[in-house]
C-alpha cells in the first residue's frame, strides 16, 4: 500500500480492504439479528461473532500495514485469510441453518484454520515490520 498523498487519495488496496472489512460487519450484524430472531440455536452467534471481531481486527491490520507497523504484504496477506476465513466458517454455519445443507465439507474448519494462521502471520508481519529496523525498540 502507498502513503497518501499530498491531496488526501487513499490507495486502491487500502479502499478494498475497508470495504471488506465493512462488508464482514454489516454481514455479522445481520446474522446477529437473525440468531436473535430467526433461527435460535443454530450457531448463528458464533457465526456473527466471527465476522465482527474480525471486522474489526481488519480494520486495524489495514491502519498498521498504512503506518508501517507490519510489513505489508504479510499485512494484506492476513487480511485475505481473515476475510476468507471468516466468509467460510460463518457462510457454511449460516447455509446450515437457512437452507439445511453445508457449503462444503469441511468448510467452516477450514475457514476456522485460517483465521488461526491469520493470527500467527500477524506476529511475523508485526516482528519483521520496516519500523523495527528504523527504531529498533518501540519506546
Amino acid at each position: 500500500m502507498k502513503q497518501i498523498s499530498q491531496q488526501g487519495q487513499r490507495p486502491a488496496t487500502l479502499t478494498i480492504l475497508l470495504v471488506i472489512a465493512a462488508l464482514m460487519g454489516a454481514a455479522g450484524i445481520m446474522l446477529a439479528a437473525a440468531a436473535a430472531h430467526a433461527v435460535q440455536g443454530a450457531g448463528l452467534d458464533a457465526a456473527a461473532s466471527m465476522l465482527l471481531f474480525h471486522a474489526a481486527a481488519a480494520l486495524g491490520a489495514a491502519a498498521l500495514a498504512h503506518q508501517g507497523l507490519l510489513r505489508r504484504p504479510l499485512g494484506l496477506a492476513v487480511i485475505a485469510a481473515w476475510a476468507i476465513g471468516a466468509a467460510l466458517f460463518s457462510g457454511d454455519i449460516a447455509l446450515r441453518a437457512f437452507a439445511g445443507h453445508r457449503l462444503f465439507p469441511m468448510a467452516a474448519p477450514t475457514g476456522g484454520i485460517m483465521l488461526i494462521l491469520g493470527w500467527l502471520v500477524l506476529a511475523v508481519a508485526a516482528l519483521t515490520a520496516p519500523w523495527r529496523a528504523r527504531s529498533g525498540d518501540c519506546t
